[in-house]
């Protein structure tokens, strides 16, 4: 099996495929200042299985495009949506970030939990700029630097899987340069990291494993998965999410 196919298996039954939590996706709202009553579009990009769509559709009267590259992900998202009474406002689009099939000022918000990484988030923030109506929030959270230095290893590590990483300050600079004004920024919590993603993901290793046969591609997934956990345990005081909340300039 593809070790993508591994992964999607691994990931589609959890509520989150990243950090993050209903809570902190509230204050990205809170810091946004959008108008909960008004009859927003909305795109989720890189939503994975909806767990900050649903907030956003509970929690605002919004119009939302889910914006997912796997399908699978997409089928988990509208389940979820029909249980929690909300499918009525979440349409959902299977498509590669990098080529959205979006018109020039289609949104009144653009919303990215933990995903932007995928394209790299100057490229992202540019390349999405102009599906933004002006006026319009940007949301985006993107792993973060949160001391001025760091062990070699963990530097090592992360040169090698996201040389985009830095500080808040350079993150913050490229929005500027690239049309938007930022109104707000915080850090997530460590609850994010282990409470709502990596342990449960730990719990379902062994099924995962067992579905799979034990098999060298399956146990080399999990062995990936640990070495991040490690890392973050380790030396979770120097890196998180920094979310992002930006407003596009005129």
């Amino acid at each position: 099996m593809m070790d993508l196919q591994l992964l999607i298996d691994l990931h589609k039954n959890n509520d989150r495929q990243g950090p993050g939590g209903d809570a902190e996706t509230r204050l990205a709202i809170e810091l946004s200042k959008l108008d909960k009553s008004a009859p927003l579009r909305i795109a989720d990009i890189g939503c994975g299985t909806g767990a900050s769509t649903l907030v956003l559709a509970q929690d605002l009267a919004a119009d939302i495009t889910a914006v997912d590259f796997l399908p699978e992900f997409l089928e988990a998202l509208k389940t979820r949506a029909a249980g929690a009474g909300v499918a009525d406002r979440i349409s959902t689009l299977s498509c590669p970030m990098e080529s959205l099939p979006f018109g020039d000022g289609d949104f009144d918000v653009l919303w990215s939990e933990g995903a932007i990484y995928n394209m790299g988030f100057e490229k992202g923030v540019a390349g999405w700029n102009r599906y933004l109506k002006v006026g319009g929030v940007l949301v985006v959270s993107e792993i973060t630097w949160t001391t001025s230095s760091r062990p070699s290893e963990l530097q090592k590590h992360w040169d090698a899987e996201y040389p985009e990483i830095d500080v808040a300050s350079s993150k913050i600079s490229i929005l500027e340069k690239n049309g938007y004004s930022p109104i707000g920024y915080f850090v997530l919590p460590e609850h994010c990291w282990f409470d709502n993603y990596y342990r449960p993901m730990q719990k379902g290793f062994q099924r995962f494993l067992d579905r799979h046969d034990n098999s060298k591609e399956a146990r080399a997934v999990v062995e990936a998965e640990e070495r991040e956990i490690e890392l973050y345990e380790k030396y979770g005081r120097h890196y998180s999410y920094g979310v992002y909340v930006a407003r596009k300039c005129g």
